[in-house]
């Protein structure tokens, strides 16, 4: 059985290989889902690496309806894995009901092309998982990691089966989610070929941070935070007043 590691960071990634893992998803910023790791990242994990490297390809985090200007950041996104010699891209885009976005999913699978292509969790907000998975079938998708439309795979384990008999051996479900080394098996006797896993372990720092950076209303997933105009304006009229 593949093993899958989502790696989000250079360690991570190091110890995934170094474990026997067959393949990982290089991202950053597992605490939102991860995000496209920087360039520095990737072309340090693709030069010391000899496991494929699939990259995880999303501008920001929440959902996944995205602007043209974060369309356009994907897309340079794609051309820099490829550049890199990285094994494969995972992303997708959605439309604003959740439905899967054919004209722009279909446009990131050519141009990642000769690298395979995989569709990432976004497919766990899809409203008809059975259409989604016959319209990323001919979009040339390869893979689709799901949970299976539940916080965790092991919950989604169900509809998991169900899409894994529909796929056939046309394209690879891929089941990610709250994977462990406790439940991890039961996945294998269902009949799946592969398994997305973080199998992460907290390290904590030998200084202890007197402040904290974490922001917690930037990790609302309902919305996007972006710098206002008007605010900007108004802070720099306040400051260029006249003493």
């Amino acid at each position: 059985m593949i093993v899958e590691i989502c790696a989000n960071s250079f360690e991570s990634a190091y110890n995934a290989q170094l474990a026997g893992a067959q393949r990982i998803e290089l991202c950053s910023e597992l605490a939102v889902g991860g995000v496209t790791p920087s360039f520095g990242l990737m072309s340090q994990v693709k030069s010391s690496l000899s496991i494929p490297v699939f990259v995880l390809i999303r501008p920001r985090s929440g959902d996944f309806v995205y602007s043209s200007a974060e369309f356009e950041i994907m897309k340079k996104d794609v051309e820099l894995c490829k550049e890199l010699g990285c094994s494969g891209v995972v992303s997708g885009v959605l439309n604003t009901d959740n439905s899967i976005d054919i004209i722009r999913t279909q446009e990131l699978v050519n141009l990642a092309k000769p690298l395979p292509f995989v569709f990432h969790r976004a497919f766990d907000l899809v409203p008809n998982p059975v259409k989604a998975l016959n319209q990323l079938l001919q979009l040339g998708v390869i893979r689709i990691l799901t949970s299976g439309h539940e916080s965790s795979a092991i919950k989604g384990l169900k509809l998991l089966n169900e899409l894994k008999e529909l796929a056939k051996e046309a394209i690879t479900i891929l089941p990610g989610g709250g994977i462990t080394v406790e439940n991890a098996k039961q996945f294998q006797e269902a009949g799946f070929k592969e398994i997305h896993c973080s199998l992460t372990e907290f390290h904590p720092f030998n200084v202890q941070p007197k402040i904290h950076f974490n922001s917690p209303k930037h990790f609302i997933e309902s919305g996007k935070f972006i710098s206002d105009t008007s605010k900007i304006k108004e802070i720099l009229q306040l400051l260029n007043e006249p003493k």
